[in-house]
């Protein structure tokens, strides 16, 4: 066994947020996560959070990866199943991508470029089956292809060519400049066409990274363990740290925060920090605040306010909300100013385009603008208030406990919103992103948090303004926006090379978003991050605000 060749001296408060506590590059015992509900799905073509994304990362590979760097360096787009970044031709409409040699399935099967464009296809056109990862590609390839389920029989997307077993070639219906960041996202994990099982993929997929998973209860305990065909000399990210990988799913929040603090689990893998009463007694006591990150996480904490659910076709219905909403109250449900810093742009600080404005003031002590929101209301022809619900996520606590503090700041102006609770691993798939259930539960303000796809403004806006990413299941697009300038905004984003014009473009989205009022930010969070210290190579990364699960190892 590898000697371990760790620093414990490189710790300390926020030493994992620019740079790697207890590095080693030695094989270890068990890593330990913990989560208080479970993934939405394992499935790399039909999940949208962020920590699985992260996570997934452990089993599966992907075109193009972000390097394994703490801070802003871990943004850094590096070739991950290719040999090398996208190849573009035409004007940016085509993009080639040629696979390393040697790649193989955990059974030992070849890894081909039909295995990538199928998983492509999967993700992106079989939304009748999977349904709630985003569809970039299929609006940039076109096609009519129906999906893999519709048409088993066709050789997918006619605009994604697979000349030979190693290369791709995708033909883009439009420039596209970020392609290499769509690259990195899960979709282009391959997967075996003759093992994919639908839905059911999700309990079992087909590794390609170095840990492969051995076990699935859902809701109970994930479990990984090496995958033997993983061969690290064609991957130039991942390291093997743990010889043992063990998510325990289902666990109450304060629970987590025990576990942790005690040693029994190293990182709760959610990546949005502990509960408040954990957090004061962690920040008052320096043995554990040393075991501590704060980091702005890439994110913005937003509820959505759907313009096709009465009263809130309206706009000054949603006008209304916006002045009255409390956002000092809940931003004490995250714990205060360490929860995150007050919001009034969609935009994060940590995305290029983000500019500070604010479009609905709510007093200098954030608190709400209530004769203003009175005004929207005698402006909406309801004085008096009116009637709505809110969905929340109660394993959540602190996003649930943010919409108790939102109810009764609309309390104050005659709104009436009863906070409805939902788990987290369906959220998108059946409640807050299925516009039919909204629609039939008159459920009219939709609480969740944002973060880019890929840390670009495209990444960040497009599938939650642009009209044509309205979908039936897995919507993230949860005001129902669809404003023709936005949209067109959004294509002149994406093709434009010019970083100054990409980002005057972000801004400008997100001034025009602000003024339909669909979306309402109340907090830039920041996570107060626990890392037991038998933790080993911990380090937040850029590229998704949280520990960088890939890195990790265990003592």
């Amino acid at each position: 066994m590898e000697t371990e060749q760790s620093d414990p001296t490189n710790t300390g408060f926020d030493a994992a947020v620019d740079g790697v506590v207890a590095p080693t590059d030695a094989l270890g015992g068990t890593l330990r996560l913990v989560r208080t509900d479970d993934f939405d799905s394992l499935d790399p073509g039909n999940t949208y959070y962020a920590y699985t994304w992260n996570f997934l990362r452990l089993i599966g590979r992907t075109l193009v990866t972000f390097d394994t760097a703490p801070g802003k360096a871990g943004q850094r787009l590096v070739p991950d199943l290719a040999e090398s970044l996208g190849e573009s031709s035409d004007g940016g409409r085509t993009w080639t991508y040629r696979l390393r040699p040697g790649l193989l399935f955990e059974d030992g099967t070849p890894v081909t470029s039909a295995d990538v464009k199928y998983a492509i296809a999967r993700s992106n056109y079989g939304t009748d089956v999977l349904g709630v990862g985003p569809t970039y590609f299929r609006h940039l390839l076109g096609t009519e292809y129906g999906g893999p389920w519709r048409e088993p029989e066709a050789d997918g997307p006619v605009t994604l060519e697979t000349p030979d077993e190693r290369t791709l070639v995708f033909r883009l219906t439009e420039p596209f400049a970020g392609m290499d960041l769509l690259a990195t996202m899960p979709s282009t994990t391959p997967v075996p066409k003759d093992r994919d099982t639908g839905i059911g993929y999700r309990l079992g997929p087909v590794a390609t990274g170095p840990y492969r998973v051995v076990s699935y209860e859902r809701g109970r305990l994930a479990v990984l363990e090496h995958n033997p065909h993983w061969d690290p000399e064609t991957d130039p990210v991942r390291k093997q740290r743990a010889r043992r990988i063990e998510v325990h799913l289902g666990v109450e929040p304060h629970e987590v925060d025990r576990m942790l603090i005690s040693g029994e689990a190293h990182i709760d893998l959610a990546g949005f920090g502990v509960q408040p009463a954990a957090q004061e007694r962690i920040l008052a006591d320096p043995e554990l605040r040393a075991n501590a990150d704060n980091p702005l996480t890439g994110f913005t904490w937003i509820y959505c306010l759907s313009s096709r659910i009465t009263p809130f076709d309206n706009v000054h219905c949603r006008r209304a909300v916006q002045f009255a909403t409390d956002k000092a109250a809940m931003q004490a449900a995250y714990g205060g100013p360490v929860g995150g810093d007050i919001a009034t742009t969609i935009l994060p600080p940590t995305i290029d385009g983000y500019a500070p404005f604010d479009r609905y003031p709510v007093g200098d002590a954030g608190t709400g603008d209530l004769e203003a929101a009175r005004a929207e209301l005698v402006l909406a022809g309801m004085p008096d208030g009116f009637v709505t619900k809110i969905a929340a996520r109660k394993d959540r606590l602190k996003e649930y406990r943010a919409a108790e503090a939102l109810a009764a700041g609309l309390a104050r102006v005659g709104i009436e919103a009863e906070v409805l609770d939902f788990p987290s691993g369906d959220y998108f798939d059946r409640y807050g992103g299925s516009p039919e259930y909204l629609r039939e539960n008159g459920i009219g303000i939709i609480m969740f948090g944002w973060g880019a796809d890929f840390p670009d403004g495209y990444g960040f806006f497009q599938q939650i303004v642009d009209g044509r990413a309205i979908k039936e299941r897995g919507n993230q697009n949860m005001g129902e926006l669809d404003d023709p300038e936005i949209n067109a905004l959004l294509d002149q984003g994406a093709v434009s090379g010019d970083p100054a014009e990409r980002a005057a473009i972000w801004h400008r989205i997100d001034r025009l978003t602000m003024d339909h009022a669909v979306i309402v930010p109340y907090l830039y969070p920041r996570s107060l991050l626990y890392r037991h210290p038998d933790a080993r190579n911990v380090q937040v990364t850029g590229s998704f605000g949280m520990y960088d699960y890939v890195a990790l190892g265990a003592r």
